[in-house]
């Protein structure tokens, strides 16, 4: 019965490896297949522990800690609305005060007792401007159009609800977030490749990642996006170990040696699951394409079900998984995802006033109204609107943008997304030298470290060969996380698309680019080791440079044009 194997030899004894093991000889050392032929069925199933469970712990924690300090420094700076804050910051506000996304007049008369100057108390002025002074009440009660779901926003509110509405209110959230990015990427990759030290250095290449960085100090909606979804990530492989954990139990309570060609019993409990539906559908609460990555972890799941199954002996009737541990899946990851999906809008369904929340009573005769009522009509008149609004025939057609960006670009960072510039400024003014030879400037250019995403697109050709070719189900899943996240935008090149919407796939190519180099590290005993050691080290040494030297133009630095224009290596950086 112990024959009954599908998975590659090197799957199966990693995780099998006894307790006590360094964890850092584990995770891609070639097998030893005397070792292999001795292993039973359930220590095949139980999933390879390292012992060093509290050093991992604080690993992740500082390394998290470091990420967010780096990205809490001078995080209100610069004190104004940049890129799409205008439209996300005014937004958050007016959900936590309405309930919905309110309007905003483009301008609106100084009031007294804000920090205004004296001429400017009753004059016309723009609403952005007004907000940075502190005058931040004159939204409207009409409805705004938007077409984004509202838990991003209602994070981004959050903040300001707390901090008030001010530029480090509005970025708070975001700030946390992109630390809880690294977090989730550290376990993510730790538990994908049993290795603490790939899951460090993936953690390590998001902290120093510019895009990351960047997404994290602006009021945008993506951090949050990325955040939930792989957090989902993380918790499908936890169900993948607790799932062969519970067979295995299974098979000692009955004194079994294996399943013997029988499905065997089922397994009712998966937490991991669960808590997977919930955070997919809070990625999808924030923006809709989360649905592509759900889709693609949900199928996997049920495929490590079946290899479960099939390594517990259950042979042909391992595949019957498809069907006995697929529907309650669905119901796990999709009907939960779409329930808290659905929950995101309690504001909208509470209250009146939000956009379309009436159109249902306005128009009693229409099939939809007829179909599910006015109040859920008005929900899904509003769905049809915001999703013709993105595939409609202005933003496939006619809709342009200078800083938008081809996504077979997205991994040569070809064409990153300015977020903010100042250019002009004097020397001897705002901190320019009054010695400097030209003008200096500020910028926040929303670009990835150039020598991390290289060498990650590289790495994830490397994962390719290497899940193809060895049959490593690990390195399988950076380029599925990455394709799925990736590919849907081919679909919609005729519409702008820019650079920054793939802060939802580099954890997964940073996980990649992580192990790749802990095969290329080797094992601890290999002859090799100090030597591809040093070329590790050495490479890793140059990302963290390349993110020291970009910071300036990350995170609104003052440079003179010089130090500039040092730092543009593709004319597509302007």
């Amino acid at each position: 019965m112990m024959g009954r194997v599908s998975e590659t030899a090197l799957d199966v004894v990693e995780q099998n490896l006894p307790t006590g093991i360094d964890e850092d000889d584990a995770p891609f050392t070639p097998p030893d297949h005397r070792e292999f032929d001795d292993l039973t069925t359930i220590q095949r199933l139980r999933a390879f522990r390292p012992t060093d469970k509290l050093n991992a712990w604080l690993i992740t924690i500082v390394i998290t800690l470091f990420a967010f300090v780096i990205r809490l420094v001078n995080l209100a700076f610069p004190n104004r609305l940049i890129f799409d804050e205008t439209y996300y910051a005014k937004d958050g506000w007016t959900l936590i005060h309405l309930g919905y996304e309110g309007e905003w007049p483009k301008t609106a008369v100084a009031q007294s007792g804000y920090n205004f100057a004296a001429q400017e108390v009753g004059q016309e002025l723009p609403v952005n401007d007004l907000i940075i002074q502190g005058q931040v009440n004159d939204y409207q009660t009409a409805a705004e159009y938007v077409v984004h779901p509202p838990l991003g926003k209602w994070l981004i509110g959050l903040g300001e609800q707390i901090f008030g509405m001010n530029s480090f209110g509005w970025r708070i959230s975001a700030c946390v977030f992109g630390a809880l990015l690294v977090f989730f990427t550290i376990r993510m990759a730790r538990r994908l490749s049993r290795s603490t030290l790939v899951g460090a250095l993936a953690g390590l290449f998001i902290t120093v990642d510019g895009l990351a960085f960047t997404m994290s100090r602006v009021a945008l909606l993506d951090i949050f996006q990325a955040t939930f979804l792989i957090a989902a990530v993380c918790c499908c492989l936890a169900d993948r170990d607790y799932y062969r954990e519970r067979l295995a139990r299974k098979l000692e309570a009955a004194n079994l040696p294996d399943f013997g060609g029988e499905f065997g019993p089922y397994i009712w409990l998966r937490p991991w699951r669960l808590a997977a539906g919930v955070m997919f559908g809070c990625a999808i609460a924030v923006k809709w394409n989360s649905v592509y990555l759900l889709a693609a972890m949900g199928i996997l799941s049920v495929w490590w079900d079946c290899m479960a199954r099939r390594l517990a002996g259950a042979e042909w009737k391992s595949f019957l998984a498809i069907i006995k541990d697929g529907i309650p899946a669905f119901v796990r990851m999709v009907v939960v995802a779409a329930g808290v999906y659905v929950a995101s809008w309690t504001g909208w369904f509470l209250t009146s006033g939000g956009y379309d929340r009436q159109w249902g009573y306005q128009n009693p005769a229409d099939p939809i109204t007829k179909a599910v009522g006015p109040d859920i009509a008005g929900w899904v008149k509003y769905h049809i609107q915001a999703y013709e609004f993105h595939t409609g025939k202005y933003m496939m057609q006619e809709a342009t943008h200078s800083y938008e960006s081809n996504p077979f670009s997205w991994f040569f960072v070809i064409r990153p997304t300015a977020m903010d510039a100042i250019n002009g400024i004097k020397p001897g003014t705002d901190g320019c030298p009054a010695d400097a030879t030209s003008d200096c400037l500020r910028v926040i250019n929303g670009m990835g470290t150039p020598i991390l995403w290289w060498a990650a697109t590289i790495a994830l050709v490397v994962c390719v060969v290497w899940w193809i070719g060895d049959r490593d189900w690990r390195f399988g899943l950076p380029v599925i996380g990455t394709l799925a996240m990736w590919l849907p935008w081919v679909q919609y090149m005729g519409r702008p698309t820019f650079y920054f919407y793939s802060i939802c796939f580099i954890p997964f190519m940073a996980t990649g680019l992580a192990m790749c180099l802990g095969l290329a590290l080797g094992a601890k005993n290999s002859k090799h080791r100090f030597r591809n050691g040093l070329l590790v080290t050495a490479l890793v040494a140059l990302i963290v440079a390349d993110f020291a030297f970009i910071y300036p133009i990350v995170s609104d630095g003052l440079l003179t044009r010089a130090a500039w224009q040092l730092r543009i290596w593709l004319p597509g950086w302007v």
